[in-house]
């Protein structure tokens, strides 16, 4: 049996966790902002120091204020 045929490796995806994304107390509320340029159900992605879109990479910087 020289042509021995490999068996194809299946990598598995990672399961969305859309429950992670929505609050449930009475009533659902979004935790993330969604993108003003794409619209409801794209959500923006909490950084550091800046909020961004995955979808089309609109960005918004949070300004922190210095307490002296």
């Amino acid at each position: 049996m020289a042509d021995e045929e490999k068996k194809e490796v299946i990598k598995k995806k990672k399961t969305s966790k859309v429950w992670e994304v929505y609050e449930a107390k009475g009533e659902l509320k979004r935790k993330n902002s969604s993108c003003p340029k794409c619209g409801d159900g794209v959500f923006m992605a909490k950084h550091k120091d800046r909020v961004t879109c995955g979808k089309c990479g609109y960005t918004e910087f949070i300004s922190q204020k210095k307490e002296e």
